[in-house]
């Protein structure tokens, strides 16, 4: 079907939708565990079931069981390779069930996010997110002896996403209908915070048949969406499937919706009242739920919910100036202060008595600044930003959060910033962080929504221009300074010299290295970057590790990533007859040979023995 053809359906009656698969698979006992594309290829017969129990049901539109059948979501279960099989299975079970229904149902390919965040926020490119979905609309569009009519992008939360999986679309097809539908949380925003205004401008602009909103709430919210979006998008056809209300989880995991069958055809006609061309259900709703829209959308007596009124105000960004002093550490940066750190660790406990004095004999022997790690290899500490409040009122020296993106969500990502700013914290060093498998606790939760080099540009573009992800308002700039994370000795130069200009024009204000082991290796790394990007290096604080003694050297070495000792400071560990003042000995040859071309020492503690950084610290 072309989308002048879709265009004239829709113009005749209201198209209804069905309603979920996953929710109906997992009641014909498929394990939530598995995965609910490969079941078109593994257990046909159950996928054309529900397609069935839907046609009868009354729907005009089903979809094909491939939401997450792209390679980012398959090679969770390690079927990466399969997806054009898994997408040409979905469909040719669909049509199998639409040539014996006899009616004149429409085949729509879904197609959900891709499960994994696009840059800046993320690590996938454009390109490569381009590449994944023109991969799964193609096997849908291309399906033999029949592909797909039309093309439902759903559930997305991100617009830069949706509007990618449209250009994809697009090039595989430039005549097919494509249904762009986001999803929203509780408080009428994306999981990026991306407001029903700002939705509506962008989908009106997108080579787009309909734009709508799925998931999501329940019908009540979804109608209050599609009602802001037809106000402010007047011309656009809309589209609403949402779930059956907000999910709730029961003893024994089991996850139940509240939403009836007959609360859902109550909202059939309004949503077309409000706007909506296209109507159906997501989450939670069954046969039974579209068999109740139907009714309703054939009877213009049935009952229907009001549509509510809605005020739609433009929130333009407001820029607020930043009213902060820049912080010490970047003034030392500004004005070539050599910087001097070390990384302390937060107690373990309550007791920060040990830290403290650490701290205070740290600062007397010349410790300008204090870097204040979180949750060092994925083990329990006290908060971090917690830590560094303490050491700046009880000490009196400024110092570096070190803030992982692991484990955090965007919500807490800012939150946490704004507590760290309002606490007086305002020095970052933004890293992803130490993966909990290797921890206390491996079995907690490890996600993440923002990669280091998105969360460099959140702070930059909007923290510090008083804006928050969502182009909110935080009532003050931050002026925070930020550092990224670099390695000077890498196996791979090229994907490390790419990976710090990308952290540079987001916004980095400097960076941290890891330790130096080969002082000639990183001037020459720091030279062919300059001379690769022709722009000068940031301001490099470099890494040194005083080694403790012969088998921590080996140990580093052989055993953590990124880490080249070379064979000649080994061996003086391993003939030291006090191999701690040879560690020192050989950190202190580091520090002067590294010291003309970096910006700062950024001492790393094995132990917890400060003393023996003092001891370093003694050749400055």
């Amino acid at each position: 079907m072309n989308r002048e053809a879709f265009r004239e359906r829709l113009e005749e009656r209201p198209l209804l939708l069905d309603g979920a698969m996953g929710t109906l698979l997992h009641a014909h006992g498929v394990s939530i565990d598995v995965c609910f594309d490969v079941m078109n290829v593994q257990n046909p017969a159950v996928v054309a079931e529900i397609h069935r129990g839907y046609i009868d049901a009354g729907a005009d539109i089903i979809e094909t069981n491939s939401f997450g059948a792209n390679r980012f979501k398959l090679a969770e279960h390690s079927l990466q390779d399969d997806v054009v099989k898994i997408n040409e299975a979905a469909v040719n079970v669909a049509r199998r069930v639409i040539s014996g229904s006899f009616k004149p149902v429409l085949l729509a390919g879904s197609v959900g996010p891709l499960g994994a965040r696009l840059a800046p926020l993320g690590r996938i490119s454009v390109e490569q997110a381009q590449a994944a979905f023109a991969e799964q609309i193609g096997a849908l569009v291309n399906a033999q002896p029949q592909g797909v009519d039309l093309i439902v992008l759903e559930t997305m939360s991100d617009l830069k996403e949706l509007e990618t999986a449209v250009s994809a679309a697009r090039s595989v097809a430039p005549d097919i209908p494509i249904v762009a539908q986001m999803t929203f949380t509780r408080d009428d925003r994306t999981l990026l915070g991306h407001t029903a205004s700002a939705v509506a401008h962008k989908l009106s602009q997108l080579d787009v048949d309909v734009i709508g909103v799925n998931c999501s709430g329940g019908p009540a919210q979804v109608l209050r969406l599609i009602a802001m979006i037809h106000e402010l998008a007047p011309t656009m056809p809309l589209s609403a499937a949402p779930n059956a209300g907000w999910p709730e989880q029961l003893d024994g995991g089991r996850v139940m919706y509240p939403a009836t069958p007959a609360y859902f055809g109550e909202y059939a006609r309004s949503f077309v009242n409000a706007g909506a061309c296209v109507v159906g259900g997501c989450c939670g709703t069954t046969s039974a739920h579209i068999a109740a829209m139907r009714r309703a959308l054939d009877d213009p007596t049935a009952a229907t919910r009001p549509i509510p009124r809605v005020q739609v105000i433009a929130q333009e960004e407001t820029v607020t100036a930043v009213t902060d002093e820049p912080t010490q550490l970047a003034a030392f940066l500004a004005d070539n202060t050599y910087v001097v750190t070390v990384e302390m660790s937060p107690p373990k406990g309550i007791a920060t008595h040990r830290m403290l004095e650490g701290a205070r004999m740290l600062k007397e022997a010349g410790a300008n600044i204090l870097n204040i790690a979180d949750s060092p290899l994925a083990r329990m500490h006290m908060s971090a930003w917690a830590a560094a409040h303490l050491v700046q009122k009880e000490v009196g020296i400024e110092t570096v959060l070190h803030f992982p993106t692991r484990g955090r969500n965007l919500l807490r990502v800012q939150g946490d910033l704004l507590a760290a700013y309002a606490m007086g914290i305002r020095n970052l060093f933004v890293v992803m962080g130490d993966p909990t498998r290797i921890g206390d606790y491996p079995e907690a939760m490890d996600s993440y929504d923002i990669v280091p080099t998105g969360l460099i540009l959140l702070i930059k573009e909007q923290f510090n221009r008083g804006l928050d992800k969502a182009g909110q308002s935080i009532d003050q700039a931050t002026n925070f300074t930020v550092g990224c994370a670099i390695n000077l000795t890498p196996h791979d130069w090229e994907r490390e010299m790419t990976l710090l200009q990308k952290k540079r024009r987001n916004g980095a204000d400097f960076a941290l290295s890891q330790p130096i082991f080969e002082p000639d290796v990183a001037r020459q790394f720091i030279e062919a970057y300059e001379a690769k990007y022709e722009e000068p290096m940031l301001p490099i604080v470099a890494g040194i590790k005083p080694l403790y003694n012969s088998r921590n050297a080996e140990f580093l070495h052989h055993e953590v990533p990124g880490m080249t000792i070379p064979e000649a400071q080994r061996e003086r560990m391993r003939l030291a007859t006090k191999p701690q003042q040879e560690g020192v000995k050989i950190a202190q040859e580091i520090l002067q040979a590294i010291r003309p071309f970096t910006h700062g020492v950024y001492f790393m503690p094995g132990f917890g023995r400060y003393d023996l950084v003092a001891d370093v610290m003694d050749i400055l």
